[in-house]
């Protein structure tokens, strides 16, 4: 397979400045020690993803938090000026993202299934389903050049219709986690304000800073612990069963059937182990 000859350019997009780091934060920092360039698109600013904040002085916070993620993870990132909760699956924002894919020469891309609780969620992943062809149209857009059509793999989720989540790949992510829960830390914004959306959208959150931070911390890892729970087979599969039955944490991915199609097999020697 022509792609494990050469370091991977990776593209996520995630609908706010945090679902990137929550969803593939892990994979990320196990991609970028081996060399292959990563960047986490976020095609909302968060600007109304607080309880006491918000407009331009949430959105400028925000997109100084995912630059410290970025930093830790080792990747680049990107935050788009479109307000939270208004994108829309518009040709100018079809045209963004196709052109962003074009011009990281990507070939990997996650995004949000396109059924989702957040409007924004839904329209994201719809956006990068409509670019996956004209990314190859040679004039659609001539000005940035055409890629081949990349790999598109979903982002894990609890949703169960039309259908639930079905994992191609499993990736263990145990030896990156704690970069994984710096970048939690350095958003506080969502995850430890008293008045982030986190502590005041979820039931049980502690009142004092320091339990309250800790806890909701807790909340991610436990959910990367229940991914590696719930798909261990296929761990099993990855891995091998002594080394999966040591596994605690990991993310999940599903292939997309519009864009490039590889095996299970080529996907396990595409990602990191």
């Amino acid at each position: 397979m022509e792609l494990l000859d050469r370091p991977l350019n990776v593209l996520a997009f995630g609908a706010h400045p945090d679902d990137c780091e929550l969803k593939v934060g892990g994979t990320a920092a196990l991609w970028a020690r081996q060399g292959h360039r990563i960047k986490f698109v976020a095609t909302t600013n968060g600007d109304v993803g607080h309880f006491s904040m918000a407009g331009g002085p949430l959105a400028l916070r925000r997109r100084a938090e995912v630059e410290e993620c970025a930093r830790i993870l080792g990747i680049e990132s990107e935050v788009l000026d479109i307000h939270d909760g208004e994108l829309m699956p518009t040709l100018e924002n079809r045209r963004t993202v196709a052109r962003i894919m074009r011009e990281w020469q990507a070939d990997v891309v996650f995004c949000h299934r396109p059924w989702d609780y957040h409007a924004d969620h839904r329209y994201t992943g719809t956006l990068v389903q409509d670019a996956a062809v004209l990314v190859t149209a040679s004039y659609f857009m001539p000005y940035t050049p055409a890629i081949r059509t990349p790999v598109i793999l979903y982002m894990s989720d609890d949703f169960k219709r039309p259908y639930p989540f079905q994992p191609d790949v499993v990736v263990a992510i145990d030896d990156v986690a704690e970069l994984k829960w710096d970048c939690v830390r350095a958003m506080p914004s969502q995850f430890a304000d008293r008045d982030s959306w986190i502590a005041r959208y979820f039931e049980g959150i502690p009142a004092a800073d320091e339990e309250r931070a800790e806890h909701i911390l807790g909340i991610f890892r436990d959910a990367d612990a229940a991914i590696a729970d719930r798909y261990r087979e296929r761990l099993i599969d990855r891995y091998g069963e002594l080394r999966a039955g040591e596994i605690r944490h990991a993310e999940a991915f599903e292939l997309c059937e519009y864009g490039r199609q590889l095996s299970r097999a080529d996907l396990d020697r595409l990602f990191p182990r």
